[in-house]
C-alpha cells in the first residue's frame, strides 16, 4: 500500500497502524472461534496468571476505564468464566477470579496465542524476531515517554 502523501514524513508511524490494524483483525477472528470479543481475553491472561484481583487493579493493568472494565467482566461472567464477589477486606471493593470452567478456554486462548504469533512472524528466523522485538521496545519506551503512561512491561 503506497504511503499517502500527508503521511510522507509519517512513514514508520503509517506502517505501525497497516500492521496494527491488521494484527487486531487477525486477533479478533481468533477470540471469535472462542466466543470472546477483543480484550476479555488479557483480563483472562491476567487472572490465571495473578489470581482474584478487585475490578480497579483490572481497569489499571490493562488501562481501560471502569464502565469498560465492569462490561467485560459482567460479559466474561455470564459467559462462566469469571466470578465476582465482595473483596473481604474492603467492602466497597469487588474481587475477579476466574472460575475452574475458564481453564478449558486458558488452552485455547494459549492455542490462539500461537496462532496469532505464527501468523505475525511467518518465516522470520530468531534473529529477525530478537531484532523485531528490540525495535518494538524501542518504539514503546519513545511514546511512554511521551505520553506519560507507564509501558505494561514495566
Amino acid at each position: 500500500m503506497p504511503v499517502p502523501q500527508v503521511a510522507e514524513h509519517g512513514r514508520v508511524s503509517h506502517a505501525i497502524f497497516r500492521v496494527a490494524r491488521l494484527h487486531r483483525l487477525r486477533a479478533n477472528q481468533l477470540l471469535r472461534q472462542a466466543g470472546l470479543h477483543p480484550g476479555q481475553e488479557l483480563v483472562m491472561m491476567y487472572l490465571w496468571d495473578c489470581g482474584p484481583r478487585r475490578l480497579t487493579e483490572l481497569s489499571a493493568v490493562l488501562d481501560a476505564d471502569s464502565p469498560t472494565m465492569t462490561r467485560t467482566v459482567q460479559r466474561l461472567e455470564r459467559a462462566g468464566f469469571v466470578r465476582r464477589s465482595p473483596d473481604p477486606t474492603d467492602g466497597r471493593a469487588v474481587l475477579v477470579e476466574p472460575t475452574a470452567a475458564s481453564q478449558a478456554l486458558r488452552h485455547e486462548v494459549e492455542r490462539m496465542w500461537r496462532e496469532l504469533e505464527e501468523a505475525t512472524l511467518g518465516d522470520m528466523d530468531e534473529d529477525q524476531q530478537a531484532e523485531t522485538l528490540r525495535v518494538l521496545g524501542l518504539l514503546e519506551c519513545n511514546l511512554v515517554a511521551r505520553t506519560g503512561r507507564v509501558s505494561e512491561r514495566s
